[in-house]
Order: C-alpha cells, then sequence, then structure tokens
C-alpha cells in the first residue's frame, strides 16, 4: 500500500503544488510592483524634509563662514553647484516608476 501512496504523493506535489507555489508568488510579485500612494507620499515627505535641512546647513555654513573667514565648508552652496538643487531627478524619476517617462 505503501508503494503506490508515497509515488502518487509525489507526483501530486510535483505537477500540483510545485507549479501552484510559483504561480502564486508571481502573481503576488507582480501585484507588488508599483509604488502605493502612501508610499509616494512617504517619498514626497522625505524629499522635502532633505531639501529643509540642505537649506538648515547652508544656513549654519553661512553664519560659520561670517565668524571664521578661514572656515571652508564641506559642501559647494547652489550658486557654487549651478544652482542644481537636491534631488533635481526626483520628478523625472517619479514618472519613471510610473511609467510616464
Amino acid at each position: 500500500m505503501e508503494d503506490v501512496f508515497l509515488p502518487i504523493v509525489i507526483c501530486g506535489m510535483l505537477f500540483i503544488g510545485l507549479p501552484w507555489v510559483g504561480l502564486h508568488y508571481i502573481t503576488q510579485w507582480k501585484r507588488a510592483r508599483g509604488l502605493s500612494v502612501e508610499d509616494e507620499n512617504l517619498l514626497d515627505g522625505l524629499h522635502d524634509l532633505a531639501r529643509r535641512l540642505e537649506d538648515r546647513l547652508a544656513t549654519i555654513e553661512r553664519i560659520v563662514s561670517a565668524d571664521d573667514p578661514n572656515w571652508r565648508p564641506s559642501v559647494p552652496d547652489r550658486a557654487e553647484r549651478g544652482g542644481r538643487e537636491l534631488g533635481r531627478d526626483f520628478n523625472r524619476d517619479a514618472d519613471d516608476w510610473h511609467g510616464r517617462a
């Protein structure tokens, strides 16, 4: 009896169980492919926070430079960087995430 039952279980696991598990996880992967609205809002908030922190750092560096002319900031300010802001490619990257590139 065990000689017949074991091959049936093994064949069932190979031809039904294994494809079912594979297709299940492929479906889950496709469903979770994009960013949720909550994730986008979190990224927007983090981007705004990073911009504010960069502005604060630039202000502190200007104050320290005014007090000590020999002090040199570790990061050039926006004028020296050609006006480039932190995250200048953020909107382009967000469009790529949504397939609007």
